[in-house]
């Protein structure tokens, strides 16, 4: 498993990866949401009333703050979310 503090222009964000057979499970979460791997499920999320972000083929940090913001729960909208957007300039919205 690896956590890793990502610095960020609003805030800093905490990554936790964590090998599983075929690929890793990522999720960056800032103050109020965070990016994730297409592990993890947004009906979910959206459900919990979290603001939540997916992007999808993605193996480390560095490629889930590049990568397009392919959904978004509710929550995530209404920080300013959009997709298309880089999971950075998700986080961004996030704090």
């Amino acid at each position: 498993m690896l956590i890793e503090k990502i610095e960020l222009n609003n805030g800093t964000a905490i990554g936790l990866s964590y090998q599983l057979q075929k690929a890793p499970l990522i999720v960056v979460n800032a103050e109020r949401g965070f990016v994730m791997c297409g592990y993890l499920d947004m009906q979910t999320a959206a459900a919990l009333g979290d603001a939540a972000v997916r992007v999808k083929g993605v193996k480390n940090f560095d490629e889930l703050l590049k990568a397009p913001v392919v959904d978004a729960t509710p929550s995530a909208f209404s920080l300013g979310v959009k997709t298309g957007m880089t999971g950075k300039e998700a986080l961004e919205l996030m704090f």
